[in-house]
């Protein structure tokens, strides 16, 4: 393994893709569609920063356009490269197909280090960002429309709201151009904690089925399940911390830049979020152990182990270190194409990213179509069906004769806010998206993981759009 360099990312994407493409029965023609990306923008803009002029790679690549708008993160990084962004917007395409999200795939990348500048500076690269995407056609509520990804979030989401308002000044659509904005900018309930809710909603259907848990030694629900967290970032954050209060997982151990920590006893991650924003490190959290390098914790034996960080964290090099049982990939492309087939046959079931990482795109989806209805989830009903319960909840006390308490009577008349229908529906959605995943899984013989199952689940759907409509019939 000395000289072993595992695949890049979009090798990665392009194996796993050719897996599932060879059991699929679909065209070889409509697959090479389907798998190629269609569109893909480089630039190259000055940004004035400080006294000088700095010119600031950038992309962005749609990579189908089988449905309108495409739909995609921006990620600011210094490794972001052409190669990444295709990959991340091929799985963006899959991703939307596999939870019924009607957007083609779509991702952007701007080439910098996010932290190395001032408030200011991030405002003008991303406002100058967006300016070139609206030069050439590719923003818009009906076009393309961006999302928070890694080193952005919703303040960078406001700017491209606002610049591209300032372009398209009478758009009644308008703030449809992007997703995960501020609530009070036309932003949604829930979306910041999207994905790592996601996850959690994804994990807790998986182990829900005892026949399948039982091939790899655990009993069914998330109870008691020890976890150990990649990545404290927004999605490995909310991950554990749903996990942890809504499920009654353990997390034994969490990496970061930094190093990682250890506790057989548990992590409470909220506390160590809140030590690590205070002191700038996760390390010499209370009641835990420093590790020796940040690699070592994803080799230590737990029940699911959650890469939330970046790609080919689980390579050759580290794949026979691994304990899992259970592989549950928050991130994209977190486990190389190689190491993926070592570990399936190994037993490890691998969650993969396209289906789990999902729920930002699904919420994000709300965000677009509340926009687009310009009106918030739950107005209209929520009084209706509270008068309605509250009314039946008299009716029961009259019939049976026996007093509700006050604490029942909130929870029997309670009419959904917006955040408890952003919810309900991403657990609708990634519970539909896993049990669909599963018969695959399930009936085809050819497939034995889940992630040809997924990808199959994908192809046949967006397969379907293009022969409706008659461009392969």
């Amino acid at each position: 393994m000395k000289n072993y360099q595992p695949p890049s990312f979009l090798e990665s994407v392009n194996e796993n893709f050719e897996r599932a493409a060879a059991v699929s029965g679909i065209p070889k023609g409509l697959l090479a569609q389907i798998q190629t990306c269609n569109s893909i923008y480089q630039m190259n803009f000055p940004v004035k920063i400080g006294n000088q002029y700095k010119v600031v790679t950038a992309f962005r690549v749609q990579h189908s356009h089988h449905r309108l708008p495409t739909k995609g993160g921006i990620r600011y990084s210094i490794h972001v490269n052409q190669d990444e962004v295709m990959a991340l917007a091929a799985l963006m395409t899959y991703k939307c197909a596999i939870v019924d999200v009607p957007f083609g795939g779509a991702k952007g990348g701007v080439k910098i280090t996010p932290w190395k500048y001032t408030e200011e500076q991030l405002e003008r690269i991303t406002r100058r960002y967006t300016t070139e995407l609206i030069r050439k056609d590719f923003i818009g509520p009906g076009i393309d429309v961006p999302a928070p990804d890694y080193g952005t979030g919703s303040r960078e989401m406001a700017w491209i709201l606002d610049t591209y308002q300032t372009f398209n000044g009478g758009e009644i659509d308008s703030a449809g151009c992007v997703t995960g904005k501020p609530v009070n900018q036309n932003g949604i309930r829930g979306r910041t904690e999207a994905t790592g809710r996601g996850v959690y909603y994804g994990l807790v259907q998986l182990l829900s089925y005892a026949d399948d848990m039982k091939e790899i030694g655990l009993k069914t629900g998330m109870a008691g399940k020890t976890l150990v967290i990649q990545g404290l970032g927004n999605v490995g954050y909310y991950t554990g911390k749903i996990c942890q209060e809504e499920g009654d997982a353990k997390i034994i151990a969490v990496s970061e830049y930094e190093g990682a920590i250890h506790s057989p006893d548990g992590i409470d991650v909220d506390k160590l979020y809140k030590f690590r924003q205070k002191t700038g490190s996760i390390m010499g959290f209370p009641g835990t152990t420093n590790m020796k390098s940040r690699e070592q914790a994803l080799e230590l034996k737990c029940d699911i182990l959650i890469p939330a960080a970046l790609e080919n964290q689980i390579t050759m090099l580290n794949a026979k270190k691994i304990k899992a049982k259970i592989i549950a990939e928050a991130a994209n492309g977190p486990v190389s194409a190689d190491a993926d087939a070592y570990l399936r046959d190994k037993g490890v079931i691998i969650v993969p990213d396209m289906y789990l990482n999902a729920g930002g795109v699904t919420v994000s989806y709300f965000e677009w179509l509340k926009n687009l209805s310009h009106m918030r989830f739950g107005r209209m009903e929520k009084r209706f069906n509270q008068n309605t319960y509250t009314l039946f909840a008299e009716k029961l006390e009259a019939m049976t004769g026996k007093s509700i308490t006050a604490k029942e009577r909130r929870m029997l008349t309670k009419g959904a806010d917006e955040v408890d229908l952003v919810r309900s529906g991403l657990e609708e959605t990634m519970v539909t998206a896993y049990d669909q995943i599963r018969e695959i899984l399930r009936r085809k013989k050819s497939v034995t993981d889940l992630r040809t199952a997924a990808f199959l689940s994908a192809l046949n759907k967006v397969s379907s759009d293009y022969m409706n409509k008659g461009i392969f019939p």
